[in-house]
């Protein structure tokens, strides 16, 4: 049987000529970074999350320095999803209320005058968990129903987390895409509004606001990073589903800083590689996958990405990369088996393929390519999102404890003996 390489990738070297993104500019319009942190702020139990510094694994892989978003604290919802759904639940209000350009309080969303003025509202949405969840609790918080559906593989505690905010999860036969369309028409059906990550003709307002929302970690990050005197990363592995949390990512390091951008990479499960295989026809149009998607990472576990989250990437993405499940399962171990003096982090399948990609592109003198070409060395500050932590206790201890998805022979380190 032939091993998948971890690391497969597309350049994308049109990126570094564009200075003016249309689709950056488009989707991330002047004052919306504020604009949502703002909103953020005012969210009950709102905290900055933590950026970790894994300052000997850096020296380890030869580089100045690995910085890790860890969003598996916020809001005790153990993913940076919560984000982005409670941002276009804001921004739909505000313009079913005919106050789009009013800033409301929390206060104000939650009050009985608002919610005699909205009627009954009911928001449903497709997700892998965290999403769904993020969904949830945010529709919990203003007193309005959610309807959550979720594809087949989704393990039941991530459907479980998804029910403690008091939503009903229906089990769609198929895959996430299948659940989208499913939530979709369901939605169009009984009259919901649909808050969703991906876009699709006709349906751009809310993933815009989705992605927008996102920004919020980003803005924490740039404070966080100025505390240690570093102004910017000079590179960022970012993981992709649709494509929105990268879309994020790119569009904000684009349009502060515009031609000096930290490099950006996207990773991939090898699966679901929908954003690397547009990259690789090369034709500026996202492309869709088959296949029935599985990998460990849920999260990422997409086919068909998000149109306007793929007009910033392909724009603004230096190289894309697709990575196998045992990437992420190597980046779970690192994360958890932390060298003496790194802090420990806890984190998902998705949240840790980036650590796991960096690792053996860094480190593997078979990846010296795309090393060369990300210009990667020890004057590297290189920025990571643990963009989720133990989502699903079960599959965490056989990957962290019983090492499942283990690295093929081939493809692991010779360790020094002690």
């Amino acid at each position: 049987m032939t091993t998948t390489p971890p690391i497969q990738w597309v350049p994308n070297e049109r990126a570094g000529s564009i200075t003016d993104s249309k689709a950056v500019a488009a989707n991330f319009p002047d004052g919306i970074f504020e604009q949502t942190r703002a909103f953020h702020q005012q969210v009950p139990g709102y905290q900055i999350s933590p950026l970790r510094k894994l300052s000997h694994l850096a020296t380890m892989l030869g580089l100045g320095g690995i910085w890790v978003k860890d969003e598996s604290v916020r809001l005790n919802l153990n993913s940076f999803k919560v984000l982005g759904g409670s941002f276009a639940i804001y921004q739909f209000i505000k313009r079913r209320l005919g106050k789009e350009e009013e800033r409301l309080s929390f206060e104000e969303l939650i009050s009985e005058e608002t919610r005699a003025e909205l009627g009954g509202l009911t928001f449903a949405t497709a997700t892998d968990g965290n999403h769904g969840r993020g969904v949830a609790w945010a529709a919990e918080q203003l007193k309005c129903r959610a309807v959550i559906y979720v594809h087949k593989d989704t393990s039941p505690a991530r459907i479980q987390a998804i029910e403690n905010y008091g939503a009903t999860v229906h089990i769609v036969d198929g895959t996430y895409d299948d659940a989208v369309r499913r939530a979709g028409e369901e939605a169009d059906a009984h009259g919901w509004q649909v808050i969703s990550d991906t876009s699709w003709e006709g349906y751009e307002d809310v993933p815009r606001w989705v992605m927008q929302g996102y920004t919020t970690m980003l803005s924490e990050t740039q404070d966080e990073l100025d505390s240690h005197g570093l102004v910017k990363p000079t590179h960022v592995f970012v993981q992709a589903g649709v494509g929105a949390l990268a879309a994020a990512v790119a569009g904000f390091y684009s349009s502060r800083f515009g031609a000096d951008r930290p490099t950006h990479v996207v990773v991939e499960p090898a699966t679901a590689d929908c954003l690397y295989e547009s990259a690789r026809i090369g034709d500026g149009a996202p492309h869709d996958v088959g296949g029935d998607l599985q990998t460990i990472m849920a999260g990422l576990a997409c086919g068909e990405p998000s149109p306007i989250a793929w007009g910033v990437l392909w724009d603004c993405v230096d190289a894309f990369v697709s990575s196998p499940d045992y990437v992420a399962a190597k980046g779970m171990r690192v994360y958890g088996v932390p060298l003496a003096g790194d802090p420990f982090i806890v984190s998902g399948e998705s949240g840790a393929v980036t650590l796991g990609a960096l690792t053996f592109v860094a480190d593997d003198a078979r990846f010296s390519d795309l090393k060369d070409y990300l210009r990667l060395g020890p004057d590297s500050q290189v920025l990571l999102i643990n963009s989720e932590g133990n989502t699903d206790p079960d599959y965490f201890r056989r990957v962290v404890w019983e090492g499942a998805n283990s690295v093929p022979i081939d493809y692991r380190k010779e360790m020094s003996a002690v």
